[in-house]
């Protein structure tokens, strides 16, 4: 569940890499950081279709409505999927994601 230190750890408080991205997943896996304003999405984004975040466990709607899958709804190895993250950043990477 992504709470107010997630928050400002993905605003520019994180010191590490490490720090941002699990910040960011926990908040893409909460579902409701879909609805918050424009710029979580787009970064949420962004962070998905880079390979460093995978798509929540549960679909969710974006603040338009839009329908966004969860991670499961993917086929392997398109990005939200595990298997994209591994194929774009690693095995060490995807496991510390998959861990979030």
């Amino acid at each position: 569940m992504i709470d107010c230190n997630d928050i400002d750890l993905i605003e520019g408080g994180a010191e590490t890499a490490e720090d941002y991205y699990a910040a960011l997943q926990r908040a893409i896996n909460s579902g409701v950081a879909w609805s918050f304003q424009g710029s979580y999405g787009r970064t949420m984004m962004e962070a998905i279709t880079g390979g460093l975040c995978v798509l929540g466990t549960v679909s969710a709607r974006d603040y338009w409505g839009s329908y966004i899958p969860s991670r499961d709804e993917v086929q392997a190895g398109t990005y939200g999927s595990l298997d994209y993250v591994r194929q774009h950043q690693g095995d060490d990477w995807a496991d510390f994601i998959a861990t979030i």
